[in-house]
C-alpha cells in the first residue's frame, strides 16, 4: 500500500469556484501547475477533486483515469489520492465504482457516506480495495464516525499497519472555523481502541495551520490547501495554495 504523504495538497475541493478565489485551480492542467509549484515547497502528495465542464463536482472513472495518467507522466512517483466525496450527488454504489475502476491506488472515502447502504456491502468493499492494493483513507468527521468504522471494518484491516485515517476538524463548527483542541477526542479514541494507524488531519478556516501543527506534534500528517482554507493564520487572504503551503512548511520547520 502507498503510505500517506507527510504533506498532502488539497487545492480545490468539491464546492468552491473561482468566484470564491480567482487562484482556485479547477481544470486538471491548473491542478497540475499548482501541484508542481507546491511540490517545490515541500508537498509530497495530492488529494484530487475533478470538475465537469460547468465547474461542478465530478466523480467519473474515465476523467479520473485521464488525470491520473497525466500526473504519472508529468510527476512520476508523486502520490495522487482521488476523492469519492458524494456532495449530495452520488450514491454509495457509484462511490464504490469510482474507487475500484479509476486506476487509482489511493482513495479518500467517508465511512459515514458509504454506510448509507448495507454495512455488509461496505465491509466487502473495503476488503476488495485491500485485495487490489488500493489504500483507502477513511474520512472521520467525529468520534461517532470513528466508532462506526470499528463496527464496519474487518478486524484484520482495522488493526493493519496500512490503516489510513483523516480526522476532519471544523467542518461542522460555527463558521467552519477549526480549533486544534478538536483533535483531542480522536486521540483519546485511538488510545482507547489501541490503534496505531497512518493518520492525518485537515482543518477548516483560519486555524488550519495551528491545527495541522498540532497534528504533527502528535505524530500525524497534514492535508492542506484551498479545499479547507483560503486564510492564513493572521486572517489575511492567501494569494494562492502555495502561500498556504509555505506557511505550514515554515511552521513545521520551527518545531523540528
Amino acid at each position: 500500500m502507498t503510505p500517506l504523504p507527510k504533506v498532502m495538497l488539497a487545492p480545490n475541493g468539491a464546492r468552491l469556484t473561482k468566484a470564491d478565489h480567482p487562484a482556485l485551480p479547477m481544470t486538471p492542467v491548473e491542478i497540475l501547475d499548482t501541484a508542481l509549484a507546491c511540490q517545490d515547497l515541500g508537498v509530497d502528495g495530492l488529494h484530487l477533486h475533478m470538475r465537469d465542464q460547468d465547474g461542478k463536482h465530478l466523480l467519473d472513472a474515465d476523467a479520473y483515469a485521464d488525470a491520473l495518467n497525466m500526473f504519472r507522466s508529468e510527476m512520476p512517483g508523486f502520490p495522487v489520492q482521488i476523492t469519492t466525496e458524494a456532495v449530495g450527488i452520488y450514491d454509495p454504489k457509484h462511490q464504490r465504482h469510482i474507487a475500484l475502476n479509476s486506476g487509482a491506488d489511493m482513495v479518500s472515502a467517508s465511512v459515514r457516506e458509504l454506510c448509507r447502504e448495507d454495512h455488509a456491502v461496505t465491509r466487502a468493499f473495503y476488503k476488495d480495495c485491500e485485495q487490489r492494493g488500493i489504500a483507502v483513507q477513511h474520512i472521520l468527521y467525529d468520534v461517532e464516525d470513528a466508532e462506526l468504522l470499528t463496527r464496519v471494518l474487518d478486524d484484520k484491516l482495522l488493526t493493519s499497519a496500512h490503516l489510513q485515517l483523516i480526522f476532519v476538524l471544523g467542518r461542522y463548527a460555527v463558521g467552519q472555523k477549526s480549533n486544534p483542541e478538536e483533535l483531542n477526542p480522536f486521540l483519546v479514541w485511538l488510545k482507547k481502541a489501541g490503534l496505531t494507524p497512518d493518520w492525518a488531519v485537515c482543518a477548516f478556516g483560519q486555524n488550519e495551520t495551528p491545527a495541522l501543527i498540532r497534528a504533527v506534534q502528535e505524530g500525524g500528517k497534514c492535508r492542506i490547501g484551498f479545499e479547507n482554507s483560503r486564510q492564513n493564520t493572521d486572517g489575511s487572504l492567501a494569494k494562492n495554495n502555495e502561500e498556504r503551503v509555505a506557511e505550514l512548511i515554515r511552521a513545521c520547520a520551527e518545531i523540528n
